[in-house]
């Protein structure tokens, strides 16, 4: 992947970016990497579904949203 590395002055980017005050006025180091090579290099992931049971869509139950008991709760600090 190509990438350009360089070592400028802060007020140069002041146009392009709006810079915190801990880099403004100060030397910084700019990387610009390519977009389409970093995305084109991920792995392509398999969606996988929400649910319980292995290559099935099972919605989630209504108690699987209630709140926890208060003995759970104290039992992990809570």
């Amino acid at each position: 992947m190509e990438y350009i590395r360089q070592t400028i002055a802060s007020n140069k980017l002041s146009g392009i970016f709006e810079l915190p005050p801990t880099l403004r006025n100060k030397k910084v180091e700019v990387i610009i990497l390519s977009v389409e090579d970093s995305l084109s290099e991920r792995p392509k992931q398999k969606k996988r579904p929400l649910g319980f049971l292995k290559d099935k869509l099972t919605p989630l139950p209504d108690s699987f949203f209630d709140p926890l008991p208060e003995e759970d709760l104290q039992a992990w600090g809570l």
